[in-house]
């Protein structure tokens, strides 16, 4: 059932919250304890719904997974040991589980069929069929490549040297985890590098795997197949994405200072925060360290005057679900803002550069759409004129964007349907609550 809420102009935003565990490294971390022999146990886990349904079908596939207290224990099956599910495996809305989880089945002897609700079921998966069936995983997908899908395993699998089309951690990521249980060495080469958290993570558990970067950048991820993972525990950071939305509302709404602790300042995730920076934003890092192999900080926030620029377009898969958020403080920045090289977007959860327009657009913003990102001429600190009802499209990241959008509207905005949050923030109206928002 849609869940609207409606959200205006506040006071300053004070505080000190934390955000959830960082999404990514949930998932991955819940994988690979399911892989390992012995018991992990994980502390800090992202409880949304979209590391449930990884939890879910890593148990239908033959892992032990409860939490106990305020960790999860995990007990693995080992590489090659997954078991044929059941029933078929539903993703709900999270593109993550489905690309990564297709990559384990598809070097085990095993048939998983993958399902999800409308909005995952609408986005394509042909980008990781195709190293996928090169390895010999029988893959039958619906018009489109797209849900439900079929995967049937092959065991021994086909090690591949893969070179990427294009940026994207989850392809990368499932060939890995593919190579896991496959003979000899699966190679990735990485022209633009993405989110590196299955590489740290893969590394930290135990298996042979090697990073080369070339002169030009180019990066090639070599593992060796057939590894033994050892148990680890894993401390997950606050999620950087989850973190972009307390970011940008501090920056915007006049006289806030918000502090937000123990976020994931990893350079593949962290682009956001560079940007912000250039455009004008006080953003203090305090307190950094590493934490369990990824660098952790407390972002240190304070109202500022932005100005508009125009990132570079190769920042990009540093912060590509950051693009949301970061149009609506373009919206509230001096001069014109202008995003290009983000074609990706409009593959996500939903097309977030034509729902985004629309949004900004009936807010009062003035901006022009582009075939691969957006021209924004900012209000230079004015609020915007709000009173729209922004339709989600059933994407959290819209709706959370947009939420920020009506803390700097003279009309109150109308978020259609709050629920998607709960995919990777439950406690997000909790965390606004937190710094005065009422």
């Amino acid at each position: 059932m849609a869940t609207p809420a409606s959200f205006a102009a506040t006071g300053p935003l004070r505080g000190t919250i934390t955000v959830p565990g960082d999404k990514s490294i949930s998932h991955r971390a819940l994988m690979l304890s399911a892989l390992a022999v012995g018991e992990s146990v994980i502390d800090g886990l992202l409880e949304g719904e979209d590391v449930l349904a990884t939890a879910a079908a890593m148990r239908a596939m033959g892992a032990t997974i409860e939490k106990r207290g305020d960790s999860w224990h995990v007990r693995g099956v080992g590489v090659g040991g997954l078991l044929q599910p059941q029933s078929a495996l539903d993703m709900g809305n999270s593109g993550t589980s489905t690309r990564l989880l297709m990559g384990l089945v598809t070097s085990h002897p095993i048939t998983a069929t993958f399902t999800g609700d409308a909005s995952l079921s609408g986005r394509p998966m042909g980008r990781v069929i195709d190293p996928l069936s090169t390895m010999g995983a029988d893959i039958t997908a619906s018009p489109g490549g797209r849900l439900p899908l079929m995967v049937r395993g092959l065991c021994p699998a086909i090690p591949i040297e893969y070179r990427l089309p294009v940026a994207s951690a989850q392809v990368k990521s499932a060939v890995l985890l593919a190579g896991l249980n496959t003979p000899g060495i699966t190679r990735i080469i990485e022209p633009v590098a993405t989110r590196d958290h299955s590489e740290r993570m893969l590394a930290g558990f135990g298996a042979e795997l090697t990073v080369e970067t070339d002169s030009a950048g180019v990066r090639t991820i070599s593992i060796r197949g057939e590894a033994e993972l050892r148990p680890q525990n894993i401390i997950v950071p606050g999620d950087p994405s989850s973190a972009a939305f307390a970011t940008v509302a501090a920056l915007l709404v006049p006289g806030s200072a918000v502090t937000i602790a123990n976020v994931g300042m990893n350079p593949t995730r962290a682009g956001l925060y560079n940007v912000l920076r250039d455009m004008g934003a006080d953003i203090a890092f305090g307190q950094q360290r590493v934490v369990g192999g990824e660098p952790v900080a407390d972002l240190i926030v304070t109202h500022s005057a932005l100005s508009g620029i125009e990132p570079d377009p190769a920042i990009a898969a540093t912060m590509i679900d950051e693009y949301p958020v970061l149009f609506v403080a373009a919206a509230l920045a001096k001069g014109r803002t202008v995003i290009r090289g983000i074609e990706e977007m409009r593959v996500k959860e939903s097309d977030r550069i034509a729902v985004m327009a629309k949004a900004l657009t009936d807010c009062g913003a003035r901006v022009e759409e582009l075939p691969d990102g957006l021209i924004v001429d900012g209000t230079g600190g004015d609020f915007l004129a709000g009173g729209a009802t922004v339709t989600t499209h059933l994407d959290h990241r819209i709706a959370m964007s947009m939420t920020v959008a009506g803390l700097v509207s003279r009309a109150a905005v109308t978020i259609d349907d709050m629920s998607p949050v709960a995919t990777s923030y439950p406690g997000f109206a909790a965390s606004l609550r937190e710094l005065g928002v009422s």
